[in-house]
């Protein structure tokens, strides 16, 4: 069974980890808030989100989101433009409670009641590799029927957990599995 790549992109091959780009679709089933941070729109919409019930508080402050109520009335009256660092601050709390609050949902989604869900696997991008290093690697699917492993590693932010239950599901296509690694695109829907 082959291992792990150790050099990847060495003659030219573009792609990302597989379990990155599974986050990025997780990501974007989660629905996050369209306008920019940096919209007066977009910051009032985060942090209603952050602020809106005592739950949601004590959840941001428990992501290190602490403001005082002078500090939120003056961000939303637009009197005062938080700083770049506290913006950063606000998205990465967003961020994190919008999936775990999300995750729940999506898991009894792709998990479908132990059916699970049917994951399409796009091969690396080999444009830019020479001719005789090129190797057949075509778009596989590949049914994933537990989702729990992958969507509570990426609730939590745990890029390494992560990786390793992908790779537990990615095993599934047998001796071929390595040459999924790295993908250009992982797609599957909620």
């Amino acid at each position: 069974m082959p291992e792990r790549n150790l050099e990847f992109g060495k003659y030219g091959a573009q792609g990302v980890k597989g379990h990155e780009a599974v986050a990025r679709q997780l990501d974007s089933l989660a629905g996050y808030i369209a306008s920019p941070i940096t919209t007066m729109r977009g910051l009032n919409a985060r942090l209603t989100y952050l602020t809106r019930t005592a739950h949601a508080r004590a959840a941001a402050a428990t992501l290190g989101f602490t403001p005082s109520k002078a500090q939120l009335r003056d961000w939303r009256d637009g009197s005062v433009t938080p700083r770049r660092a506290t913006l950063e601050k606000i998205e990465q709390a967003y961020h994190a409670m919008r999936r775990e609050n999300v995750a729940r949902y999506l898991l009894a989604r792709l998990n479908r009641e132990g059916r699970g869900t049917r994951v399409e696997i796009h091969p690396l991008n080999q444009s830019q590799v020479p001719q005789p290093r090129q190797r057949e690697v075509g778009m596989r699917h590949m049914n994933v029927r537990s989702w729990d492993r992958i969507v509570t590693a990426w609730a939590a932010g745990a890029e390494q957990e992560l990786d390793d239950a992908w790779v537990e599901q990615v095993i599934d296509l047998g001796s071929q599995w390595g040459q999924y690694e790295y993908v250009t695109n992982v797609g599957f829907a909620a």
